[in-house]
């Protein structure tokens, strides 16, 4: 069971209780104690801070147990992940000291109105003067965050910065986050314009569907810098790299298997057009309504056009009724929506990409015995398919060679860099996907996105190592 550490403060009345009966109580409770903390002493009363190592559903009952207790009262309560979040999870830090006068005098007044001037007469050198060249906008405005949904701006930042310190951590990308406190598309779309300046890159975030489709595109089309809504395409760039793979070890071509897509929002429709780019032939995007078959009228612009391709199905039904049959699944949907009986009915060697969060659309204990590859969007079962392997390499590739925007071959070079990260040799039903730590991933992404944008014609720089 998941595990989880939390601190809590309590002011023990020594007239009524000792520490032993704090000690007893947690323990009674479930919980470890792991170390004590004296914050404050006294004979008739003492303050301390006692850390417990308990399962995640645990904590609840710890509280409860001491708030009953006659003698203690419970003054606070954090656990780890809290306390890493204090004051944020990210600061600004200069490159070099302002030590004395002539310093300030070259990075302030009055040097720095030379370098003003030389971007004003020609605009190009803000990439090489200012921290333009390697700055990453994360962007959201809190509608769609996680699954928590609708949560609002202010609720969204500890999101944003996390993103923010994965791209410097691992692609050594400066990103900054900014939660708008609007829900107005035009708004969204004219604020990002009016602060694009700075930025090399716009990442977008759980920006709710389908308002994050006109926002993505409107911004490609209004500025010369690339956008990546990470929702959308880093999901879909993912869940390619992962099937390609997961396909090998099924021993099927993916111009022959039937795939079946559940969730067709903003992740869905992503994966949908990746799936189609990368060689799919036989796919099912599935709502909540049933299949989005081939010349179906939709009101939805993105399901219509998923009814206008070729390569969507006819077959009317609901999940389970398309499932028989299917080659593959992928869920970007809700937890427990399918079972074993589902699951038995797809073909032999069946792969299942189970993602909804934290509840997966069938357990793994359901599905592996029926399935040949099993992978979720968590990171307790293996094959976990993450953002984070596709958002810092793409960024830091497109940076690299200045590209004025993101487009569909560089989405599916970046899907085959990563699935490359995995050799024949390690490739198995339990290792479809790379680490995110493994530090092939953000080179092997960033070099073909870099070559992409080249061949492409959208980089408008070609790097050292490329020459």
């Amino acid at each position: 069971m998941p595990q989880t550490s939390v601190i809590l403060r309590v002011e023990l009345d020594h007239r009524l209780v000792s520490f032993g009966d704090v000690a007893a109580t947690i323990s009674r409770a479930g919980g470890d104690i792991t170390s004590i903390d004296v914050i404050r002493p006294g004979k008739e009363s003492s303050v301390r801070d006692i850390t417990v190592d308990v399962a995640d559903t645990g904590e609840a009952a710890i509280v409860e147990s001491l708030a009953q207790t006659e003698g203690i009262r419970l003054v606070n309560v954090s656990d780890r992940t809290f306390l890493v979040h204090l004051g944020g999870k990210i600061e600004v830090q200069p490159k070099q000291k302002i030590k004395n006068r002539d310093d300030l005098s070259l990075v302030y007044t009055p040097g720095v109105a030379k370098i003003c001037s030389a971007i004003h007469e020609n605009a190009k050198k803000a990439y090489s003067l200012t921290i333009k060249r390697n700055t990453v906008a994360v962007i959201s405005d809190g509608t769609a965050v996680l699954g928590l949904g609708d949560i609002g701006p202010y609720a969204a930042a500890p999101v944003m910065e996390g993103k923010a310190m994965l791209f410097k951590q691992l692609a050594d990308v400066d990103a900054f986050p900014l939660c708008l406190d609007t829900k107005d598309t035009e708004e969204i779309i004219r604020t990002i314009k009016a602060i694009s300046p700075i930025f090399g890159g716009i990442n977008l975030e759980d920006i709710s569907s389908p308002r994050c489709f006109e926002i993505e595109t409107r911004l490609a089309e209004e500025l010369d810098i690339p956008v990546f809504h990470d929702d959308q395409h880093g999901t879909a760039i993912v869940v390619t790299a992962g099937l390609l793979n997961a396909l090998k070890v099924a021993g099927k071509r993916i111009d022959h298997v039937r795939v079946v897509v559940n969730g067709i929002g903003a992740a869905g429709v992503s994966i949908c057009k990746m799936l189609l780019a990368a060689g799919v032939t036989r796919l099912v995007p599935v709502d909540r309504e049933g299949a989005i078959v081939r010349g179906g009228q939709y009101a939805h612009p993105m399901w219509q056009w998923l009814a206008d391709r070729p390569e969507v199905e006819e077959r009317e039904g609901t999940l389970r009724d398309v499932l028989a049959g299917a080659d593959v699944f992928i869920g970007v949907s809700k937890g427990n929506l399918l079972d074993e009986a589902d699951v038995e009915r797809m073909n032999a060697n069946a792969i299942v990409f189970a993602m909804a969060n934290p509840v997966p659309e069938i357990a793994p204990e359901a599905a592996l015995p029926h399935v040949k590859v099993y992978a979720t969007g968590r990171s307790d079962y293996p094959n976990q398919i993450n953002n984070v392997l596709a958002f810092p390499g793409i960024f830091r590739g497109v940076l690299d060679c200045r590209a004025a925007r993101i487009n569909e071959p560089m989405k599916l070079a970046a899907a085959r860099a990563i699935a490359s990260v995995v050799s024949e040799a390690e490739l198995n039903e339990q290792y479809i996907i790379p680490s995110i730590f493994n530090e092939q991933v953000v080179q092997k992404v960033r070099h073909a996105v870099v070559e992409t944008a080249i061949l492409t014609g959208t980089a408008r720089r070609i790097p050292p190592d490329f020459r």
